[in-house]
C-alpha cells in the first residue's frame, strides 16, 4: 500500500501550514454531539469512526440532488450515481455497497432516527430530504451490536428543529440540462409544539438522453413537548415521482462516439421508474430522573412502484420480464432504555433496548413489449420479519479510560408466497439468526486528544433482489430463492482522534476486516445482476481535518486508503487475489472555505478518485479522475427579510469521468458519463416574524 509523492506532499504541506499558524488567531472549535451509539455523546468520546456534517455544509448554495455533494468530505464513504434517479445514489462505506446495481446494500439508512433500510436491507434515498437536514451522522465500520444487519455502517439524517422565532422561505435553483428545483419551507416554535415542514419540487432533462426525473416531497417535523421531562415527535414524509428515466450503461467504444447517448435497449424499452411513497413516524421520549430514561418509536411506509428495465430478450426463447411492480408496506417500532448511574463507585450506563421490523412487497413481473407493459409472468408475495434486541454498556474504569461492550442478537424470517404457479410453485422460507458482539476502549490522553480501539462483528443477510436464481438465465419467470447465505465480517480498528491549538479538528483510523461469505455480485443478465458467496480480506486507512486557517477561512481535507481483496471465490477462480470492483484504493478530498461575516461566503472543493476496477477480474480498468466544484453567495438583509443569491460551477475543470460504473455489466455496458462543466444558479428569500 503507497501513497503517490505528489498527494503525500500536498498533504503534508497543508498539515505543516495549519500547525504553524499561531494559535491566538484563532477560534475555539464547537463540541459536536452525536447519536451513533444510541445515546448523546461527545464525538471525540466515541470508540468508533463517525463524522457529522453540519446544515451549511449540505444546503448552502448546493444543487441539492444527493447525499455525495456533502458526504464526499467523509472517509472512507464512496459515491457514484448521482445523475441517475432510477438506479438511485449508490453508497458504499469501507467497501459495503459497491455490489449493489440499484440502491443501497451493507448500510442502515435513518432519518430522524426512523428506519429508511427495508427489513431484508434494502435501502433507497428518495425520500431523504437534503433541503430540511440540519446534521447527517455516518459511522464507518460494523456496528451490527446496535443497529442489526449491517457491515458498512450507518447514516442518519436528522431534520432541523424550528427556530424560536417563526420563518417562511422559498428557495429557487436552476441550471444546466434544464435543472429546475423549487422549495418552500417554514416552521417555529408556537408554545410547547415545534415544527418545521419543508416541500420541494424537483424537474430535470439530464446530460445524457433519456435522463430525465420529475420528483415532489414533503418532509416534515412536529414535536410536542408535554412537560420538562417528556416529548413526542411526529415526522411525516411524502414523495411522487411519475417519471424517472434511466438513460442506461454503454461500452467505452459508445462513450468515445457520444458521451450523451441513451442504451439504444434503454430507450426501446422505455427504461425508467415511477412511484409514490408516504412514510410516517412517532417517537416518545421520556425521562423519569437523571437516572432513567425510555425512548419508543413506532412507523409505517406505504409504497406503489413501477419499473421498466431493459432485460431478457437477447436470450434465446426467452420473453422479456421487465416490468415489475409492487405495493410495499413496510412497518415496525422499537424501544429504548438507558440507565445512568454508578457500578462500583465508577461512573456507568447501560442502554437496552429491542426493534421490531415487518415488510410485506407485493410484487409482480410483465413482459415488456418495447416499452408497452404485456401479459403477467411473475407473481408473489415477500414477507420480510427481523427481531433484534441490543444491549450496550459503557464503564469509566478510571478518569480518563472509559470501557464499552455489547450485543445484538438479531432473527430475520424471509419468505415468498409464489401465485404464478405455471412454472410450478416457488414458495420458499429462509430464517437467519445471528448474536453480534463488540468491545471498544477510549483512552483520553489529554483532555484535546483521544485514543480508541475497538472490536466488532457484523452480520448482514441477503436482500429479496439477492437472493434471485441465476436459473432465471433460461427461465425469466422463475421465482423463489437461490444459496446466497448471509454475510458475516470481523473488524478490529484503532484511532485517534481530537482537537489541536483551538482550531484543527483530526481524525485517524486503521482497520482491518476479514469478510466470509460475502454477498458478490457475479454476473449479469440482461440489466439483472446475481449473487453468490466468497471471502474477502479488507484493510484500510481514513483520515480527516477541518481547520481554521484565519478568520473566515476554513480547510477540510480527507484521505482513504482501501486494500480490499477477494481471498476466496467459488465458481470464478480469477477473482481471489483482485481487488473488490467499484472501490478505488486511494480517494482524497480537499475544501477551502471562506465565510465573511456579512453573509458572503466562496468555497471550493476537489475530489481525487483513485483508479478502480468494473468487474471482479479486474480486466476492467476505470481510470482516476479529479473533479472540482466552486459555490459563491451572499446574504442581503432588509429589516425582517433575507436575500441569499448564489451561484455553483460544477466540474470547473471539465474532467471526463463515469458518475457510475456498473459493476460485471453484461457485454461491457458498465459506464455512465458524467456532466461536462455546467452551471447552476439560485436564490432563498427568507422572512422571519420577529
Amino acid at each position: 500500500m503507497y501513497v503517490s509523492r505528489t498527494r503525500a506532499v500536498t498533504l503534508l504541506t497543508v498539515l505543516g501550514v495549519v500547525t504553524a499558524m499561531p494559535a491566538a488567531a484563532q477560534d475555539i472549535l464547537e463540541e459536536i454531539i452525536v447519536t451513533a451509539t444510541r445515546v448523546e455523546r461527545p464525538l471525540g468520546q466515541v470508540p468508533l469512526a463517525v463524522s457529522s456534517i453540519g446544515k451549511e455544509e449540505i444546503q448552502l448554495g448546493r444543487q441539492e440532488l444527493g447525499l455525495d455533494e456533502s458526504l464526499a468530505r467523509v472517509p472512507g464513504v464512496f459515491m457514484q450515481n448521482r445523475y441517475n434517479f432510477t438506479q438511485d445514489l449508490r453508497i458504499s462505506i469501507r467497501g459495503f455497497g459497491s455490489r449493489a446495481s440499484f440502491g443501497i446494500r451493507g448500510i442502515k439508512v435513518f432519518a430522524d432516527g426512523i428506519p429508511v433500510t427495508l427489513a431484508d436491507g434494502q435501502s433507497g434515498t428518495d425520500d431523504l430530504d437534503i433541503g430540511s437536514a440540519e446534521r447527517i451522522e455516518v459511522v464507518r465500520g460494523p456496528t451490527a451490536s446496535l443497529y442489526g444487519t449491517a457491515s458498512g455502517g450507518v447514516i442518519n439524517v436528522i431534520t432541523e428543529d424550528g427556530p424560536a422565532d417563526p420563518f417562511l422561505e422559498t428557495k429557487i435553483i436552476a441550471g444546466a440540462y434544464d435543472h429546475q428545483k423549487y422549495q418552500f419551507k417554514t416552521g417555529g416554535q408556537f408554545g410547547k409544539l415545534n415544527y418545521l415542514v419543508n416541500a420541494s419540487h424537483l424537474t430535470m432533462d439530464g446530460y445524457r438522453d433519456d435522463s430525465g426525473v420529475q420528483h415532489s416531497l414533503v418532509n416534515s417535523k412536529f414535536r410536542y413537548d408535554i412537560d420538562d421531562t417528556s416529548d413526542v415527535t411526529l415526522v411525516a414524509n411524502a414523495v411522487n415521482s411519475p417519471w424517472a428515466d434511466d438513460a442506461g450503461g454503454i461500452t467505452l467504444a459508445d462513450v468515445a462516439v457520444d458521451r450523451r447517448q441513451a442504451q439504444p435497449r434503454n430507450v426501446s424499452s422505455n427504461s425508467g421508474e415511477k412511484f409514490n411513497q408516504q412514510r410516517v413516524g412517532v417517537i416518545y421520549d421520556k425521562s423519569f430522573n437523571e437516572n432513567h430514561e425510555i425512548s419508543l418509536r413506532g412507523y409505517h411506509l406505504w409504497k406503489d412502484f413501477l419499473t421498466f428495465i431493459p432485460i431478457g430478450s437477447h436470450i434465446p426463447f426467452v420473453a422479456d420480464d421487465g416490468v415489475v411492480q409492487f405495493d410495499r408496506k413496510f412497518y415496525g417500532g422499537g424501544g429504548k432504555y438507558t440507565w445512568t448511574g454508578e457500578v462500583m463507585g465508577r461512573p456507568n450506563r447501560l442502554t437496552v433496548g429491542f426493534d421490531i421490523d415487518i415488510q410485506r412487497d407485493d410484487r409482480q413481473r410483465f413482459i415488456n413489449n418495447a416499452g408497452v407493459q404485456g401479459a403477467l409472468v411473475f407473481d408473489q408475495l415477500e414477507k420480510a420479519d427481523s427481531y433484534g434486541f441490543y444491549f450496550r454498556n459503557e464503564f469509566d474504569v478510571t478518569d480518563t479510560v472509559e470501557l464499552s461492550f455489547g450485543g445484538r442478537y438479531d432473527d430475520i424470517d424471509l419468505s415468498v408466497d409464489d401465485r404464478y404457479l405455471a412454472n410450478e410453485d416457488q414458495s420458499g422460507a429462509l430464517n437467519f439468526s445471528e448474536f453480534s458482539p463488540a468491545v471498544g476502549l477510549v483512552w483520553s490522553f489529554t483532555p484535546t486528544m483521544n485514543v480508541y480501539a475497538n472490536y466488532a462483528s457484523s452480520f448482514e443477510t441477503p436482500t429479496f433482489t439477492e437472493l434471485g436464481t441465476p436459473a432465471q438465465e433460461f427461465n425469466v419467470n422463475l421465482g423463489g430463492f437461490n444459496n446466497v447465505n448471509p454475510q458475516q465480517a470481523r473488524s478490529f480498528e484503532i484511532g485517534i482522534k481530537g482537537t489541536a491549538l483551538d482550531r484543527v479538528r483530526y481524525e485517524v483510523a486503521a482497520f482491518t476486516m476479514d469478510v466470509d461469505d460475502e454477498i458478490a455480485n457475479f454476473e449479469q443478465i440482461g440489466n439483472r445482476a446475481f449473487f453468490r458467496n466468497a471471502d474477502s480480506d479488507r484493510r484500510g486507512i481514513e483520515a480527516g481535518l477541518q481547520a481554521r486557517l484565519m478568520e473566515g477561512l476554513d480547510l477540510t481535507a480527507s484521505y482513504t486508503l482501501s486494500d480490499f481483496t477477494f481471498s476466496r471465490f467459488p465458481g470464478s477462480p480469477g477473482a481471489v487475489g483482485k481487488w473488490i470492483p467499484g472501490i478505488p484504493k486511494h480517494q482524497f478530498y480537499t475544501e477551502l472555505a471562506y465565510r465573511h461575516e456579512s453573509g458572503a461566503y466562496f468555497i471550493w472543493d476537489a475530489l481525487y478518485v483513485g483508479k478502480f476496477y468494473a468487474d471482479n477480474t479486474n480486466t476492467e480498468k476505470v481510470d482516476s479522475y479529479w473533479v472540482s466544484n466552486i459555490r459563491i453567495g451572499s446574504d442581503f438583509r432588509f429589516s425582517d427579510v433575507t436575500v441569499s443569491p448564489f451561484v455553483g460551477v460544477n466540474n470547473v475543470f471539465d474532467e471526463k469521468y463515469f458518475s457510475n460504473v456498473r459493476i460485471n455489466a453484461f457485454g461491457g455496458r458498465a459506464y455512465e458519463p458524467a456532466p461536462e462543466r455546467h452551471v447552476y444558479g439560485g436564490v432563498s428569500i427568507r422572512y422571519n416574524f420577529l
